[in-house]
């Protein structure tokens, strides 16, 4: 008989070794999803590697893709800190994305260029922080569960998006192309050098950091930190839990929103389709990889960029199917949750007479 038993004493690097098991799992099932596509599994990975160190260029595109898994990686682990389950990072970056946009294109269109960024950095926070509020509002004061709200209400910031690009937005010189106007040059974020790494880059390693002494140097973050672990112990203390449950949240979503901002004035360059690209659903991958720890999202979220990459490069080399990326990346769900099984847990097994194996 096979038994699962948690174990007495927690690993000392529970973590990193969830993250070992994880990464094992998905290259294990990786190369049985090749094997039976009929691809030498070995092939298969030393392609995915030459798509992603090939060139300056190629490793420029991890850090592309990356930039926005940082900032929904970011949101999902602050709210998961305090045991909150923010599966709305999509459409709080949607959400961000039309701020920006506003911003950029419609409100005073009098001020100096150099304001044009600026604006649009905080519409994109406010954006995804209001739209997070929602299900924050209704959790601190319905206890209406967060899954539910914070996931239905994706649907609705991307219709609502839709509908803005599809009609008063669309751009009127666009020859039919749904999207809005292109943002002016003010309000595009600087490049590095050719590549399309945008200064959102460097902000999302700042905010890591910045996250990271919240929670941890802060007496703001040691009450959350309470709360989600000693909920309890919080409410004796006297912590003000829904005051916690507002702000988190609304933290959470600003994150979120600062992706869309950095999608539409660092990538797009005007609001349209492909900017609900499930990066908000990839951060949930982001974050509990990294184990909540916002210090080590920058590198998980560059390790599914690689795999986005890595991806691409197995249709146009190997002639895979387009959804191979998102079946790698189902692995690593998979891969995932085992590790964080066998981290927590011993794995016994046992013969009829009760003697283990």
């Amino acid at each position: 008989m096979i038994r699962l038993e948690k174990r007495a004493q927690p690993l000392r690097f529970k973590g990193v070794v969830a993250a070992s098991w994880a990464l094992a799992i998905t290259a294990v099932l990786g190369c049985l999803i090749f094997a039976g596509l009929g691809v030498d599994p070995l092939t298969a990975y030393a392609a995915m590697g030459k798509g992603v160190f090939s060139s300056f260029d190629a490793f420029s595109e991890v850090l592309v893709k990356a930039t926005p898994l940082i900032f929904t990686g970011l949101a999902v682990a602050t709210a998961a800190v305090m045991m909150l389950w923010n599966i709305g990072a999509e459409g709080q970056l949607v959400w961000g994305g039309i701020g920006a946009a506003g911003a950029a294109l419609f409100l005073f269109p009098g001020l100096p260029a150099w304001l044009l960024v600026p604006l649009a950095l905080a519409a994109s926070a406010l954006g995804g922080m209001a739209w997070a509020l929602i299900a924050a509002v209704l959790k601190a004061r319905l206890r209406v569960n967060e899954i539910l709200t914070t996931l239905l209400l994706n649907y609705v910031a991307i219709i609502y998006m839709e509908h803005l690009f599809y009609g008063p937005w669309r751009d009127p010189a666009g020859f039919g192309f749904p999207g809005t106007a292109q943002v002016p040059e003010a309000a595009q974020l600087l490049r590095f050098a050719s590549t399309r790494i945008s200064i959102g880059f460097p902000l999302a390693l700042l905010c890591a950091v910045f996250l990271y002494y919240l929670l941890n140097k802060s007496i703001w973050g040691y009450q959350v930190r309470v709360i989600g672990k000693e909920p309890r112990a919080a409410h004796y203390a006297g912590f003000n839990v829904t005051g916690k449950i507002l702000t988190v949240m609304a933290l959470s979503g600003a994150f979120a929103g600062i992706a869309g901002m950095v999608e539409v004035c660092g990538i797009h360059y005007r609001l349209q389709t492909g900017l609900a690209a499930g990066y908000g659903y990839d951060g949930i991958i982001v974050a509990w990889l990294a184990g909540l720890n916002p210090l080590v999202v920058p590198f998980t979220a560059m390790l599914l960029g690689a795999l986005f990459v890595g991806g691409e490069q197995l249709q146009s080399v190997l002639g895979l199917p387009s959804t191979i990326s998102l079946i790698l990346e189902g692995t690593l769900l998979f891969g995932l949750f085992a590790g964080q099984t066998l981290a927590g847990y011993t794995l016994t097994i046992s013969g009829r007479s009760g003697e283990a194996r």
